[in-house]
């Protein structure tokens, strides 16, 4: 709670605007994994915005090594997850699946797995929606509008800009299998994909 309230308070230094919509969405009894569209490390301000009580995020064991940011999320509670070996990160996405159950906790996961400032998403991985399926718990979408019309990496374009977040309805995966993980995957990703371009103001 400490570092969410310090870090909502760059967005003053940035000049940037939030603009947040369907918080009632995450009143939901009982753990869930979040998932949301990961752009750049403004979604660090973004998540503060409306990161829920009793939530953690499921990160790369490389965030650990990047100073400040690195420390801050540490000190966060992430769990991290070391990528290259896919052993590795079944025994925590099982581990994460039994402290979901016990100590009653939200789970927030980026399944594009990586960052992108393209203005779309990017092929969802399936990880975070075995382990919704697995623990049985809804999985609830969350979407930031494209930072595109005022931040862009490659042309070193920053400027002040609104950024609308919004809940959507969860998903409930009581009574899936393994076998229904791709069909959940498929309609997570395009029912976030068309509220990502209707945020941002883009035909879809």
């Amino acid at each position: 709670r400490i570092i969410k309230n310090v870090v909502k308070t760059f967005k003053y230094f940035f000049g940037l605007r939030f603009e947040v919509k369907g918080l009632e969405n995450f009143e939901v009894e009982g753990p869930a994994i979040i998932v949301s569209n990961h752009q750049s490390i403004l979604d660090m301000m973004g998540l503060m915005e409306v990161l829920p009580n009793n939530c953690v995020q499921v990160g790369k064991k490389e965030l650990m090594y990047t100073g400040t940011v690195g420390l801050i999320i540490y000190l966060g509670g992430v769990i991290f997850i070391n990528r290259k070996s896919t052993t590795s990160a079944k025994m925590v996405m099982a581990e994460v699946a039994k402290t979901m159950a016990t100590d009653n906790v939200k789970v927030w996961v980026y399944p594009e797995g990586t960052r992108n400032c393209t203005g779309d998403l990017l092929p969802f991985k399936k990880g975070a929606f075995h382990l919704a399926v697995q623990a049985q718990v809804p999985v609830i979408p969350v979407v930031y509008s494209s930072f595109t019309t005022f931040y862009n990496p490659k042309k070193n374009l920053f400027t002040s800009g609104k950024i609308k977040v919004e809940v959507l309805p969860p998903i409930e995966t009581k009574g899936l299998t393994s076998d229904d993980v791709s069909d959940l995957t498929d309609r997570c990703f395009h029912t976030m994909r068309e509220t990502l371009f209707r945020l941002s103001g883009h035909p879809s």
